[in-house]
């Protein structure tokens, strides 16, 4: 690996506030170096290691999760803002996720026999090596599980660039597995700056690469990995569509869109941010959603009736603004919210805070229309039928998640069919399971994380022929 200055820095800052809480020294190319041959002993070692051993590490991660979940809890949202409530959600699922990956991995990876003209002919998983995962902050446990579990499983090893934005998160997850009785190198956290990952990816002790980030990130890690002939997943975000059709549950329709749009104050790769709706059903609906949004409370993300948090970070809250201003320049209309909220600690230091909006009339021109909004922005638009929504759902570079309500069940069935992305929920709001592969496609990336898919993404898949 050639060295590379360490660069900046690595700070937790509250974004309650704007605090600076803890600044991180980035490893220098010495200390990459020296974490990148513990990498290369432990990746054999491991991948010789028997699935009951590999399914303990993870229940144990699992039961230290659970057994410390309101202390881990207030470590992501001290650094993320998430709402208290939402981080021991998120806790309680990356417990879930390593305990369902350890019970039914072993059974997805076992060898298959093929009928062919020889004596013996199977398919065998055998891992990679070591996997660099560069991973977003917005749900800074649970994008890691996704990676890790199925990795682990499959005998490969982890390494973890973490976002800036969320180190004490990043050496916490070390800290479990260390705790849990991983063998040096088997999982690692890598305080690196972005200057510092083309080398990472370079190195021959690096076998793939998966990112959980923006169109930009994930094009620029995809050219480095290619460049060196490397397996990557990318899952880099949507602007998915919520569609509304007459036959809806429209109490429900406007209760779960709500909700979809602002968990994580709509920090969510796959939370709804299109809402298109039918006429027949738009005014009724858009009162009721608007209503939903404008109650909201936004506030101190450790107050129980907290229900939307600050933005990740100045910037973050920044860009929700603009991206705002613009529509309303370019003609759109705001039907609520659009503007920045104080927070609990007062003008003094007034965080990142950010009104639940709602805008409609928009405009191909408007940044909106083209861009992620990750924030608690939702933007509405009103179709005459079944074709038109289609349409606009699809109008989009992005494919990772849609929901579509209808209890019609032909329409059900062209709207699974129809609809460009990864998933479709039906009646329901988009979420990630263990149980269902998670991905997307154009702009929204490659591959899939989760389910035999996942497991499977990073495994030397090998044909065996036996004369």
């Amino acid at each position: 690996m050639s060295p590379v200055d360490a660069g900046p820095p690595i700070a937790t800052v509250n974004p309650v506030n704007g605090e600076l809480l803890q600044l991180f020294e980035p490893y220098d190319a010495s200390g990459v170096e020296a974490r990148l041959a513990v990498a290369a002993a432990a990746a054999p070692m491991w991948a010789r290691s028997s699935f009951a051993d590999r399914s303990r590490l993870l229940v144990t991660v699992a039961e230290l999760l659970e057994g410390e979940l309101p202390d881990i809890a207030h470590v992501v949202t001290t650094e993320m803002g998430k709402p208290f409530a939402q981080a021991r959600g998120e806790v309680a699922k990356c417990a879930g996720g390593f305990r369902w990956f350890a019970e039914h991995a072993e059974a997805m990876l076992t060898d298959q026999e093929v009928a062919v003209d020889a004596s013996l002919a199977l398919v065998t998983y055998q891992p990679l090596g070591a996997v660099l995962a560069i991973m977003p902050w917005n749900f800074p446990l649970w994008q890691v599980v996704r990676f890790i579990a199925p990795a682990l499983m499959a005998g490969n090893i982890g390494l973890l660039k973490h976002a800036p934005s969320v180190p004490r998160t990043a050496l916490l997850l070390e800290d479990l597995f260390r705790r849990a009785g991983a063998p040096d190198g088997v999982f690692q956290t890598l305080l690196v700056g972005t200057d510092q990952v083309p080398a990472i990816i370079a190195d021959r002790r690096v076998a793939a690469v998966t990112l959980t980030g923006s169109v930009g990130a994930g094009r620029a890690v995809a050219a480095q990995a290619g460049a060196v002939g490397k397996k990557i997943v990318l899952e880099l975000g949507g602007s998915d569509p919520y569609i509304v059709l007459p036959s809806a549950d429209l109490d429900r329709a406007i209760e779960v869109g709500v909700q979809a749009r602002v968990q994580n104050a709509g920090q969510s790769c796959i939370a709804a941010k299109r809402f298109i709706v039918h006429r027949a059903v738009a005014d009724q609906f858009t009162q009721g959603f608007v209503a939903g949004m404008e109650a909201l409370s936004v506030g101190d993300p450790f107050d129980p009736a907290t229900e939307v948090g600050p933005l990740v970070t100045e910037a973050a809250r920044d860009i929700i603004v603009a991206q705002v201003e613009d529509a309303r320049a370019l003609g759109a209309t705001i039907l609520c919210g659009g503007q920045t909220v104080v927070g609990p600690e007062g003008p003094e230091r007034p965080g990142f805070f950010y009104r639940p909006t709602v805008i409609t009339d928009i405009a191909p021109g408007m940044r909106v229309a083209t861009e992620e909004v990750f924030g608690p922005v939702a933007l509405l638009s009103v179709v005459d039928d079944a074709d038109e929504a289609l349409a606009v759902a699809n109008d989009t570079e992005f494919g990772l998640g849609s929901s579509v309500w209808t209890t019609e069940p032909d329409e059900q069935q062209r709207f699974v069919n129809e609809l460009q992305a990864g998933q479709v929920f039906v009646n329901g709001m988009v979420v990630s399971m263990s149980e269902l592969p998670f991905g997307g496609i154009k702009s929204s990336g490659i591959g899939r994380e989760l389910s035999s898919q996942g497991l499977h993404e990073f495994c030397n898949v090998k044909s065996v022929w036996i004369a």
